[in-house]
C-alpha cells in the first residue's frame, strides 16, 4: 500500500486531520491520479458496505456452550470440596470417640485379683421407657413420617424424569 492510498483511506474514513482533508480534497479535484484512486477507493468502500456478513447458523452457538457446560461439569468433585471440611468432620468423630472412651476407662472401678476377673452381680440400664412415651414420641414419629414421605417423592420425581428421558 503506498502512501496515496493511505491518504486516501484517512479521508474516506474521515480520520485525518482538518489540513490533510482540505489538502485531499484540493488534490481530488486537480490531480487525476488521486481523482482516479479516490473514485476506485469509493466503490470498493461500497462494495464492502453492501457485503452481507455471514452468521453462523443457532446450532453452533448451542454447540459451543454444550462444549462449555461439559468442561465445566468435567471437573471433579474433590475439586468442589474443601479438604478442612473433611478434616472437620473428621476430627469431630475421633474426639467424640475418644471422649467416650476416656469416660468409660475412668468410670470403671479397677482392682488388681489373682484369680479371676470379678463383674458386678447386678448391672441396671437406665430407665428410658419414659422417652418412649407422650408428645415427644409422637413429634418424633411425625417427623419420621414427613421426612420418609420427602425421600419417596424425590426418588419417584427422578424415577419418573429418567423414564421420560428414555423415551425421547
Amino acid at each position: 500500500m503506498n502512501s496515496i492510498e493511505e491518504q486516501l483511506w484517512a479521508y474516506i474514513d474521515g480520520t485525518c486531520t482538518p489540513d490533510e482533508h482540505a489538502r485531499l480534497t484540493q488534490l481530488i479535484s486537480h490531480n487525476e491520479e488521486y481523482k482516479h484512486q479516490y473514485e476506485e477507493l469509493l466503490q470498493l468502500n461500497s462494495e464492502f458496505a453492501a457485503i452481507d456478513l455471514d452468521e453462523p447458523p443457532m446450532a453452533f452457538t448451542y454447540n459451543v456452550m454444550e462444549q462449555i457446560r461439559t468442561q465445566e461439569a468435567s471437573v471433579p468433585l474433590k475439586a468442589a470440596i474443601n479438604p478442612k471440611i473433611i478434616w472437620g468432620v473428621v476430627g469431630f468423630f475421633v474426639l467424640t470417640i475418644l471422649i467416650i472412651l476416656a469416660y468409660t476407662l475412668t468410670g470403671m472401678k479397677w482392682e488388681a485379683t489373682t484369680t479371676t476377673f470379678k463383674t458386678p452381680v447386678k448391672i441396671t440400664m437406665p430407665e428410658v421407657s419414659s422417652y418412649f412415651t407422650g408428645p415427644w414420641m409422637k413429634g418424633f414419629l411425625f417427623f419420621d413420617l414427613v421426612a420418609g414421605l420427602f425421600l419417596l417423592d424425590g426418588y419417584l420425581r427422578k424415577r419418573g424424569s429418567d423414564k421420560a428421558a428414555e423415551n425421547i
